[in-house]
């Protein structure tokens, strides 16, 4: 009766069972994945203040979204150095998730195929499966300098007749890898000679590692293939309640110009962002410092306490806010989550969750409130150094 585009099983993990139990057993639980920062312990008091929900202004449907909110947009680029585009090159949606709809939808027939970073975010595969479109994986590797950037040899490998479109993430999610000017020169000479898209998600754009040297690279300017950017208030104001994300359509001009007329068309089947929000977008953008220096100053103070406060060992990170602890064998990320989840209530994320290659890896949230996160890397070191002392195996460093 249902269609087979969604999961053969909607039943709970072990983990999730688990950790249901634990909850519902009244335990308390450090969660060091917590990523959502509506429950992160913020402060909101300019966007309690200043916008108005029950400002009900005459509603003018408009399939791009209102004006006034898409120049917001354009001045927002501007403020932050990322670039300097048009209104009329945006598109309004209710999320990100929705705008790979949307895009799924003008680029793909049923059949067709995406190809998306691994390790990344594992919403594509989802996504893509609703609109009857497969995934094929391209890897992120290691360079000499400790730096993830794409593994070229195996995203070639990948592109077949069926292939649409490249995905993304920038910087990503979780490994916090910005593109490099080199990597998008190969990335548009793949576009133009096999004829894809390129769709980057920047909703971290802004969330950059300070002591990380250069400039963020946002693609909204990229002229060389058809390139769709992605963004939204759910990372950049923190609010993903808000429901206001967009598309940025870049790239040659007849393809730009092709490619607008038919999002046009499907945006306007949907008129899917509430008339309220967009009327207040342009006072929205103005809460951005507010938010982010909070945000900022978390991720700073937790990735300092990772770093001289514990040996754990982690990563460098360019962007975003996750962090990458590298386990050390024979442990593996998923009875890694269990133990600790049994032993500890305590929850982290395991690499496989990202599409990592090898199961030798956990992930964790940098904005997760200062006291949890402390209380849960000493929760997880003492887990780590009692796992070795077991084994009378302790690496060097550890102890």
């Amino acid at each position: 009766m249902f269609s087979s585009r969604l999961p053969e099983t909607l039943e709970p993990n072990d983990f999730t069972r688990l950790l249901q139990a634990k909850k519902a057993a009244g335990e308390q639980i450090f969660d060091l994945t917590q990523s959502n920062p509506t429950k992160a312990m913020f402060s909101f008091e300019y966007f309690q203040k200043n916008t108005s929900f029950g400002n009900c202004e005459p509603y003018e449907p408009s399939a791009r979204g209102m004006l006034q909110a898409r120049e917001a947009i354009c001045q927002y680029y501007r403020d932050n150095d990322h670039g300097s585009c048009d209104a009329d090159d945006l598109f309004l949606t209710a999320s990100t998730s929705e705008a790979y709809s949307f895009l799924l939808n003008l680029l793909t027939d049923p059949g067709d195929e995406l190809l998306v970073p691994a390790p990344s975010y594992p919403l594509f595969d989802f996504l893509a499966s609703l609109e009857n479109v497969t995934t094929a994986h391209y890897g992120l590797g290691l360079d000499g300098d400790g730096q993830w950037r794409i593994d070229f040899e195996s995203l070639e490998l990948m592109v077949s007749s069926l292939t649409k479109a490249i995905v993304v993430v920038n910087p990503n999610n979780p490994t916090g890898s910005y593109i490099t000017s080199e990597e998008l020169r190969r990335l548009n000479a793949l576009c133009q000679r096999h004829k894809l898209a390129l769709i980057v998600d920047e909703v971290f754009l802004d969330y950059k590692n300070p002591a990380r040297p250069g400039k963020p690279l946002s693609l909204i300017n990229n002229s060389a293939s058809l390139t769709f950017t992605l963004s939204g208030f759910s990372k950049i104001l923190a609010l993903p309640q808000a429901k206001l994300s967009w598309i940025h359509v870049g790239g040659p001009e007849a393809l730009k110009i092709e490619a607008k007329d038919r999002l046009e068309f499907i945006a306007d089947t949907y008129l899917s962002v509430g008339g309220m929000i967009q009327h207040g977008a342009p006072l929205m953008f103005a809460g951005q410092a507010a938010i982010q220096q909070q945000i900022m100053a978390r991720i700073e103070a937790n990735e300092r306490f990772l770093l001289t406060q514990t040996t754990l060992r982690t990563h460098l990170r360019e962007g975003g806010w996750y962090a990458i602890i590298q386990l050390p064998a024979p442990i593996t990320d998923e009875a890694c989550c269990l133990d600790l989840l049994e032993r500890h209530s305590l929850i982290v994320h395991p690499g496989f969750f990202y599409d990592f290659a090898e199961s030798s890896c956990i992930v964790i949230s940098l904005i997760t409130q200062e006291t949890v996160f402390r209380q849960g890397l000493v929760l997880l070191q003492s887990y780590l150094e009692s796992c070795f002392r077991q084994q009378s195996q302790v690496p060097q460093g550890w102890l």
